[in-house]
């Protein structure tokens, strides 16, 4: 036992570091430690770059199927699933596409401005970083009681207050010039896909077909206005979000290292990293939360939007009430997300001033009291002043650095709402592009599921360009799926006027607009819409002229901000007019035949700008369509209940005149005085048929007459009975007697 006691003992001596060990490793440490510090800075350094870049680095976005499916019954906009909203790689990859469409190339103006604001993001961090050494200087001159080097410092922080205030104006005007060269760009990719470019040969009126065709975008007005200028303005900060952090985090914490040593750094780093999981733990979705709200506030101004636009039936039917429960409804769920958010950011605010403020401010103070508390090798001992100084100048990188920190835990809230606008501006372009492709999202009718049904809608017709305009076979199917004829087959040869009648009620799929009363109950609208290339040919074959060579003549007219002059040449403007070689003169001559010369002297002349549909009248509004369509002179006209309000004698004089300047016209109308002014007639019964074929007008209007004084006949039939059942009575009276 002795023996084994004595081996113990020396062993557990060999092992135990004397004092000379602990000396020699200290002076080993002490000889190398430049490089360890600098071995320590370098691997600071890399840790901070790939912490960020694992923060913000995609997750694998989850499968989903494909959002260009048509949809079933009973799925409808309400029921519709919402946008995902994350930081993941789908979200990079979207934000990919806008930004080679925002920053176009290397040498654009977006990219200039780009450059101009890293520049004045690292100039503003070197300033930082002396004014951080001087306000050390400043306290230690106040500590020795010396005025001239205080005075001196001074001195140096109003000349130093130059560039400083320099590049924070530059760095806001640049920020925010760059938000707005981002929207403008942005805004014209979206207005060319939304309403068409020059230079693009097809012209497929995709803001048409987004608001009748589609059910994805209810409120593309919001998307192109507010989310587009709300993406540019997080676009534009979120560099300055994370990239200036990120090099202030470098920088402070590399000067902080050469003050306190990196070993102190490497402390706060692990105890740092340790609450800020804890704190990316606690942060709740507030990606998801910035896109539901603009989906809230998008379906709110929809709501209000559909009131004023059918405020004449609300009105009529007494539904103000109604009204005002779904405008209620809309609201209520819109304050009781935002309440939610706001709870949500209220606990999340105060856990993260907790972290953030306090506990990181704490770990700050003890780094900072390491040169004061401990010596550190290689530095020399220093004064109270010295010790003022160093301190100083330590918290105040200490701060600048924890401030850098907090942004960049901050930036990844930043980038979760710029990820829910993102979201909303990329499901506008994703749409827009599956609507140019012909993939539309529509809730179909539920006898769209029908087999016979569902074959129709799933062929696609063609389309051939010619001068006649005929339809071999071609069914006529609203958007919604409902088929008003199976086949339909006729043809219009240039000068011979097409009559088209039929009952109306069954709808056709699109809303009514500004209260005008629809006529494709049977198909007769939904004819024109496929003839303007607005609806998709589901069958069959369609020879046609382009869409340009047509005009439609509604009801009630569609008349654009503008001059008066702009009124007949729309959508023209002055300068194509001079172009054609057409003057005010010539205009004042088309408005004679419509007799509506007087209201250029009535309105102020030519370069007059009202709010026309206010100043004139149904009938002048349909006068002026049609000294529009006198002006354009197209081949063929859509004439939709076009001569409603009109006298009968102007109305004969109107068809005459398009006949004249040799426009084949296409109308739509149940007043007998047209008939003789058309050659072929294609009557729909409204369940599906028709009859197409010419036009005899004397014989037709015989028959109408004929049948007009059979209906009279047979209302007084009711009478005469009562009367006979009378006279009968009163003989059988006189017999009695």
């Amino acid at each position: 036992m002795a023996i084994h006691s004595k081996l113990s003992s020396r062993l557990q001596l060999k092992l135990r570091p004397s004092r000379e060990h602990l000396s020699l490793l200290a002076s080993i440490y002490a000889r190398h430690r430049p490089l360890v510090q600098r071995s320590i800075t370098v691997s600071f350094v890399f840790y901070v770059i790939a912490s960020t870049y694992r923060g913000f680095s995609a997750r694998p976005a989850p499968s989903s199927s494909s959002s260009s499916q048509r949809k079933g019954k009973g799925k409808d906009a309400d029921g519709a699933s919402k946008p995902r909203v994350a930081v993941d790689a789908l979200f990079y990859q979207r934000l990919s596409r806008i930004l080679r469409i925002v920053i176009p190339s290397i040498r654009s103006k977006e990219a200039l401005l780009l450059f101009m604001h890293s520049s004045l993001l690292i100039f503003r961090t070197v300033i930082s970083l002396y004014v951080a050494a001087l306000d050390g200087k400043i306290v230690a001159s106040l500590v020795r009681a010396q005025p001239i080097p205080f005075l001196s410092n001074i001195l140096r922080w109003l000349l130093v207050a130059i560039p400083a205030t320099w590049t924070n104006s530059w760095l806001s005007y640049v920020q925010n010039k760059l938000a707005l060269a981002y929207r403008t760009r942005l805004t014209q990719e979206v207005m060319k896909q939304y309403l068409g470019d020059d230079a693009d040969p097809h012209d497929l009126k995709v803001f048409y077909k987004l608001a009748n065709l589609d059910d994805r975008i209810k409120n593309p007005d919001q998307m192109i206005t507010h989310d587009i200028q709300r993406f540019s303005t997080h676009l534009a900060a979120i560099y300055a979000n994370v990239a200036k952090p990120v090099l202030d985090v470098i920088l402070y914490n590399y000067q902080l290292s050469q003050n306190v040593g990196a070993e102190g750094l490497v402390l706060l780093t692990v105890l740092v990293q340790a609450s800020a999981a804890l704190l990316r733990a606690l942060t709740p979705a507030f990606g998801q939360y910035t896109a539901l709200s603009a989906q809230l506030a998008g379906n709110l101004r929809h709501t209000h939007s559909r009131l004023a636009e059918f405020a004449e039936e609300v009105a009529f039917f007494g539904g103000e009430e109604t009204e005002k429960m779904l405008v209620e409804r809309e609201y209520a769920g819109l304050v009781k997300h935002e309440n939610h958010v706001l709870t949500k950011r209220w606990w999340h605010g105060c856990v993260e001033e907790g972290i953030v403020k306090w506990l990181w401010g704490s770990f700050g103070l003890c780094i900072c009291a390491i040169p004061v508390f401990f010596k550190l090798p290689g530095v020399a001992a220093l004064d109270m002043g010295g010790r003022t100084e160093g301190f100083v100048t330590n918290r105040r990188l200490l701060l600048s650095a924890s401030d850098a920190f907090g942004r960049v835990m901050y930036s990844y809230k930043d980038l979760s709402e710029l990820a829910g606008y993102t979201t909303r501006v990329a499901t506008l372009l994703e749409t827009m592009e599956d609507v140019r492709k012909g993939k539309f999202d529509k809730a179909l009718v539920s006898s769209a599921s029908i087999e016979e049904n569902a074959k129709i809608l799933k062929g696609r017709g063609v389309i051939i360009e010619s001068e006649e305009i005929q339809f071999e076979n071609v069914p006529i199917v609203t958007p919604n799926g409902d088929i008003l004829v199976r086949s339909l087959s006729f043809y219009v040869k240039p000068g011979q006027h097409l009559l088209i009648v039929g009952p109306n009620g069954k709808g056709n799929g699109l809303p009514v607009r500004n209260g005008t009363k629809s006529s494709a109950g049977c198909g007769k609208s939904s004819l024109f819409r496929i003839l303007g290339g607005l609806w998709p040919v589901y069958g069959g074959i369609v020879r046609k002229p382009p869409a340009s060579q047509f005009i439609l003549i509604p009801q009630r007219p569609y008349l654009s901000l503008g001059t008066l002059r702009d009124q007949v040449i729309y959508p023209h403007s002055k300068e194509d007019m001079e172009a054609r070689g057409i003057t005010d003169e010539d205009l004042f001559r088309v408005l004679e035949v419509v007799q509506m010369e007087n209201i250029v002297e009535r309105e102020g002349g030519w370069d007059s700008a009202r709010e026309w549909r206010e100043a004139l009248s149904g009938g002048d509004q349909q006068k002026i369509a049609w000294a529009r369509l006198f002006y354009h002179k197209p081949k063929y006209a859509v004439l939709d209940e076009a001569t409603s309000l009109v006298p009968p004698d102007m109305e004969g004089m109107m068809m005459k005149h398009a006949t004249r300047l040799g426009i084949t016209l296409l109308t739509v109308s149940h007043r007998p005085s047209l008939w003789k002014y058309h050659a072929m007639i294609l009557q729909y019964d409204g369940q599906g048929g028709y009859v197409f074929t010419r036009l005899d007008a004397e014989k037709r209007l015989a028959l109408q007459q004929e049948k007009e004084a059979l209906d009279l006949k047979l209302l007084e039939v009711p009478k005469m009975k009562a009367r006979l059942a009378e006279l009968q009575e009163i003989a059988a009276d006189r017999t009695r007697i």
